[in-house]
């Protein structure tokens, strides 16, 4: 695994071992960054299931300007904290150890419009894509906001959440990318 493109470019990424997260390969990824954009001009990425956080470093390398990470594995925020310094993105990502159901609630507290919001969970979970409802309800996402999920593609997704549609849905053997925007 590794940074595909942008600043830190080919950089390689640890993940953690194990059945506990399970790392969105650098096909899956790449594909994802074509489709959403491949560079940024600015924005807020909030990564609900961490893992590695792979997806928000991706983000940062192609010039997103910040990122929240959500992980509740210690082993996890650790591997996320080692591959943020390993790409000098320090102080451009925040790391909290936390469920992702209380996302959320601290990025109020925070005043955060989120400009990428990255819904990776376990592909057991399927509840976890419903927090795309809670962002929309809170209004916590900026009118140009995409909402990208990863799922299994036998999981079908809502339509919408709020005024996000769904914009497209790509499959990759079994792993299906859902993308949410206005």
């Amino acid at each position: 695994m590794r940074i595909i493109a942008g600043e830190r470019r080919g950089l390689p990424l640890k993940s953690l071992k194990g059945e506990n997260t399970r790392p969105t390969s650098d096909k899956v990824k790449e594909s994802m960054f074509n489709i959403i954009g491949p560079f940024f001009d600015g924005g807020v990425v909030v990564e609900l299931f961490g893992g590695s956080g792979a997806l928000s470093l991706e983000a940062l390398s192609r010039g997103a300007d910040e990122a929240f990470i959500f992980e509740k594995n210690r082993a996890a925020c650790e591997i996320i904290r080692s591959n943020s310094e390993k790409c000098q993105y320090e102080q451009k990502v925040h790391i909290q150890k936390t469920d992702a159901r209380n996302a959320f609630k601290l990025l109020s507290k925070q005043n955060k419009k989120i400009d990428f919001l990255f819904i990776d969970p376990p592909y057991a979970q399927e509840k976890f894509y419903d927090l795309a409802q809670e962002a929309v309800d809170l209004d916590l996402l900026s009118a140009q906001a995409l909402i990208i999920c990863e799922h299994d593609k036998a999981v079908k997704l809502s339509a919408c959440y709020g005024e996000f549609q769904l914009k497209k849905t790509n499959t990759y053997g079994n792993i299906a990318l859902t993308i949410y925007g206005k």
